[in-house]
């Protein structure tokens, strides 16, 4: 789903909504509180969110991998695989496609080997199996089956926690005060537009923002597409590179797309004479046979003190 407009702010669709969001909020500490996570012979690392909708936890994720990575260490992610037809298996991103393991492991399997199971317990121990030195956990900050020995909350500054209500009535899955209890850690991708940094219960912040990749194109006209739940910040980027939109059409999160849907983009390119781009996370799930008539725009994570959080995370180990 794209993110509701009235999430950002307290009215009254938000308000009639409230009673569930109790509910939803209700359900989600009782599953945690009663829930026992299974430990393993190796940290695990949470890279999760409190939020719904694009908080860049995945570029987030890939490029703490990339840290690790440059300590020498062999870290695995393991993923529920939403979106995908199978379960307890590694990610092989030749084989497979997005509609067998979800969009979102494709591209974590660019950086690190992926296991996926809705059971993150048993994902972990498949990734011990095969050699992991440390688990990267992509979301299941709510999940209680495996034990984090390192919980990062990650928040999209520009849009903070919205109106501060769960779900449905908001966008939060639980409150900040239950999220932060769990927390080691606060993550804020982009500018704190409102000062989360001040709200965190004096734990560590670390900073950084999307940064996208210039592409090589033959126009700076195009059309943008994206099934993400913030697809803004994606067309934003794409301005940033200097590039003109002259028109931006939204999916539903996770979308699969249809043949017929990406040709009608094809052809609305063409007719426009203007490149077509779209994200990563939308990409992998575009059959091979119609890739070369789309760009990706490439995006990677800038910290403000990478080497501060490198060591946050080499202590917190102690690998």
């Amino acid at each position: 789903m794209k993110t509701p407009s009235f999430w950002q702010h307290k009215n009254l669709i938000s308000t009639l909504l409230s009673p569930l969001g109790y509910l939803y909020g209700w359900a989600t500490q009782f599953r945690i509180k009663h829930g026992h996570g299974g430990h393993i012979s190796r940290p695990v690392i949470c890279i999760g969110n409190i939020t719904a909708g694009g908080t860049g936890k995945t570029p987030v994720a890939i490029s703490i991998a990339k840290l690790l990575q440059r300590q020498g260490k062999h870290p695995y992610f393991v993923s529920r695989g939403y979106g995908g037809k199978l379960k307890g298996v590694i990610v092989d991103k030749q084989k497979h496609s997005a509609r067998e393991v979800g969009d979102e492991p494709l591209l974590l399997a660019k950086q690190a080997p992926v296991v996926i199971n809705p059971d993150r317990f048993r994902a972990a121990l498949t990734a011990v199996k095969n050699g992991a030195e440390l688990i990267l956990m992509d979301d299941g900050f709510q999940n209680p089956g495996l034990h984090k020995d390192v919980s990062f909350l990650v928040f999209d500054g520009s849009f903070g926690i919205g109106n501060g209500r769960i779900i449905p009535s908001g966008p939060l899955r639980e409150t900040l005060e239950n999220g932060l209890k769990r927390a080691d850690a606060v993550i804020i991708i982009g500018e704190d537009k409102y000062n989360l940094a001040d709200k965190v219960n004096k734990l560590p912040v670390f900073k950084g923002k999307i940064t996208p990749v210039p592409p090589q194109t033959a126009s700076k006209k195009a059309i943008a597409f994206a099934g993400i739940g913030r697809p803004e910040k994606f067309y934003a980027s794409l301005q940033e590179c200097g590039l003109e939109l002259i028109k931006t059409i939204n999916f539903p999160d996770h979308h699969r797309y249809t043949e017929t849907e990406l040709k009608g983009l094809i052809n609305k390119a063409k007719k426009a004479n203007a490149e077509l781009f779209t994200t990563s996370k939308d990409f992998v799930k575009i059959p091979a046979s119609l890739q070369s008539e789309f760009q990706v725009l490439e995006i990677s994570v800038a910290w403000e003190r990478p080497e501060f959080l490198t060591k946050f995370i080499m202590d917190k180990i102690r690998l």
